[in-house]
């Protein structure tokens, strides 16, 4: 992708990340790796609904800036998955409530609830919590990004790449419309997960047609793993059945919040 582009799409995807509530303040992040090998992103302390294509950073692969604007402090998670996937050209940080939620809970969204996640998604893990900004949070992501195109982080918030920008955020607006949808599940009764059966036909589908690159075998964390591979889902404990207790009084709450953003949205 040429600069001009990527400075158009980063200001678009950053409102739209703004208005859908997935980003508030100055929170989230977004980058796009050029032909070159630069980087353009979102620079450091600024709202996501207000940026210009004039205030983004360009950075070389370490994060050092080429044109004298400092790029978000957190680039670093950016430039791991980047190193870590050739194939990835864009990355989207964000902090979507239901998604978020499910980080905040130290739930992963792994379940095969939804054939069209396997199909074009599949399972989010959830990494330990790492500090914003440091070298904890992207160690904690490293073993992850090769074999996943989105990932939760412990108290954190979600992160999503792809090919493009534009496939990075609907990867995000995937994950958050999933996470949503199997709360809502969970206040109705037990959430039932489709059968090994239908999921093999959908991986078989997802394979033939070249949606992911992911060999997905692993049945630890449900779809997404070569078998070959340790999955690190299950290093990590996990409330029995992956159920979540709620007061009367905070069903009542959530209930309202659902409708409110339904309302709004």
């Amino acid at each position: 992708m040429d600069e001009r582009t990527a400075r158009r799409e980063i200001v678009e995807i950053g409102r739209l990340l703004y208005e859908r509530g997935y980003v508030v303040s100055s929170d989230g992040n977004l980058s796009v790796r050029l032909d070159d090998g630069r980087i353009v992103a979102t620079p450091t302390q600024v709202c996501k609904g207000r940026m210009t294509e004039e205030a983004l950073a360009i950075t070389d692969l370490e994060g050092r800036s080429l044109n004298g604007r400092r790029p978000s402090s957190e680039l670093k998670m950016h430039l791991l998955i980047y190193r870590e996937r050739e194939d990835v050209r864009a990355v989207c940080h964000a902090h979507p409530p239901h998604g978020t939620a499910f980080a905040v809970a130290g739930l992963p969204i792994d379940q095969p609830i939804l054939s069209e996640v396997i199909l074009a998604l599949g399972c989010v893990p959830l990494a330990p919590y790492g500090t914003p900004s440091t070298e904890e949070l992207t160690e904690a992501m490293r073993p992850l990004v090769k074999h996943h195109n989105a990932l939760l982080m412990a108290n954190h918030g979600a992160v999503a790449y792809g090919g493009d920008l534009w496939q990075a955020f609907d990867r995000m607006e995937t994950l958050e419309h999933t996470a949503r949808i199997a709360i809502l599940a969970r206040l109705l009764g037990r959430p039932q997960q489709l059968p090994p059966r239908a999921i093999e036909k959908l991986i078989n589908i997802r394979e033939a047609a070249g949606y992911l690159d992911e060999r997905a075998r692993c049945q630890a964390c449900g779809y997404l793993h070569d078998l070959q591979i340790a999955c690190p889902v299950t290093s990590e404990p996990r409330p029995p059945d992956g159920k979540i207790s709620l007061t009367r009084e905070e069903l009542i709450q959530l209930l309202c919040e659902v409708a409110s953003a339904s309302s709004n949205g």
